[in-house]
């Protein structure tokens, strides 16, 4: 038998609840924040995302899904969404609207990762950009988007962790300090981190193995030693989650995975989900504009992973809104009855009303326990003698009544009960 590619999932009808709770919720945040809809193909020119996300990040070096296509291009099922939004921003000319385009997503993304709890090869992300705007202002929207994403999905005890990495004008004394500080203990480094110092040292602050651990807390810190712009911008954002009440932690540890990011980088943090504690991240990507082509727009983004926030959902025991359930379930018995209820229901449907019936030739018996076990709030009872006086049976489900209703006023009359 086939079964789904390794690090992919069936999302199930059972499961979609919680997919379509955490997908409304993004889109009801977004919209109250003025974020508006932008959708970007799940395939790119694979320069894009080499120039955009970095060659020495991990995605770019060992995740990304690229092929050649029929024409010989280079292609790569996009592995996140930021690049693919700055590309659209600048190719349509969205630096001629009124500045930040405010833009979100959810949609799917490829990475070839190990598959684990909450980790997929096909993810889905829900992604927030602002682009065109520099006053850190916009940064504490964009954060307070996802606290209020995450706020309203359930999530409890919520902290934000940031940090600034600095600007291409302050950046390189910081990486010149970190990479002397880590010359002086490369034999004790793991094999990624040797590698890191020459390419990315950055990551260095990002590694998870014991070893380098032990080097973090005597590490420098980009925050001692910011230009006096980056130092007023976190200043500032510092002020305004401070006004929000919003608490935080200043990370020093924080750099993000991606080479685009300048000055914030942030995470949001939750309690009881585990060792794992971030559930999104993003930062501010002032250069990327740049480095795709274009004129120096500054911008700032986040995502948080779909697959994640459903497993943490589930684990803590929140349920998911289910569906409405529908307003009738129509009962027939003999081919005449079924004629009918196919006239019937379908002009239910046409006024917006939910209704279903059971097929094949089951028993009275049968179709109304299919009638109870979808949670109908009306039977409709379509029955010979009832058919000969051009009425139907409709009975109360939830309080065991029953009466008769002419069937030329059927519809009506369970469009006014909905």
């Amino acid at each position: 038998m086939y079964r789904a590619p390794r690090g992919t999932q069936d999302i199930l009808p059972e499961a979609q609840p919680y997919w379509e709770f955490v997908r409304q919720t993004a889109v009801s945040v977004s919209a109250r924040y003025g974020y508006q809809p932008i959708d970007v193909p799940i395939f790119e020119e694979t320069s894009l995302f080499v120039r955009g996300v970095g060659e020495d990040t991990d995605i770019v070096d060992k995740q990304m899904y690229s092929f050649q296509d029929k024409g010989g291009t280079d292609i790569t099922l996009r592995p996140e969404f930021t690049a693919g939004v700055v590309r659209a921003y600048l190719e349509h000319g969205m630096q001629t609207r009124p500045q930040p385009m405010k833009l979100y997503s959810v949609g799917p993304l490829f990475r070839y990762e190990r598959p684990q709890a909450g980790r997929f090869r096909q993810l889905h992300q829900f992604n927030i950009e602002a682009i065109g705007e520099q006053d850190p202002f916009v940064d504490a929207e964009v954060m307070s988007v996802m606290w209020r994403f995450f706020q309203e999905l359930g999530f409890e005890e919520l902290q934000f962790q940031l940090n600034n990495i600095g600007c291409p004008e302050c950046r390189p004394e910081y990486l010149r300090a970190l990479t002397g500080y880590y010359r002086q203990r490369q034999e004790a480094l793991c094999p990624d981190c040797r590698r890191r110092l020459e390419r990315n040292p950055l990551r260095l602050l990002d590694c998870k193995a014991e070893q380098c651990q032990l080097f973090l807390g005597e590490a420098p810190r980009s925050s001692e030693l910011l230009c006096a712009e980056c130092a007023t911008h976190f200043g500032k954002l510092l002020s305004y989650l401070d006004a929000l009440g919003r608490p935080y932690v200043i990370n020093h540890r924080l750099v993000r995975g991606l080479d685009y990011y300048t000055k914030t980088v942030f995470e949001v943090w939750a309690e009881g989900i585990g060792a794992q504690s971030a559930i999104c991240g993003g930062g501010r990507y002032d250069g990327l504009a740049e480095q795709l082509g274009g004129k120096h727009t500054p911008g700032l983004g986040v995502a948080a992973g779909i697959e994640r926030i459903i497993m943490v959902l589930r684990h803590k025991g929140m349920a998911a809104p289910q569906p409405t359930p529908p307003t009738a379930f129509f009962v027939y018995m003999e081919e005449r009855a079924k004629l009918e209820a196919l006239r019937l229901m379908e002009e239910a449907r046409q006024l917006g009303l939910h209704v279903e019936c059971a097929f094949g030739d089951r028993s009275m018996k049968a179709q109304f326990t299919a009638a109870d076990r979808a949670r109908a709030r009306w039977a409709v009872i379509l029955a010979k003698d009832e058919l000969d006086k051009g009425m139907a049976s409709v009975r109360s489900l939830e309080q065991a009544t029953q009466e008769e209703v002419a069937l030329p006023c059927l519809v009506d009359w369970l469009k006014q009960r909905t």
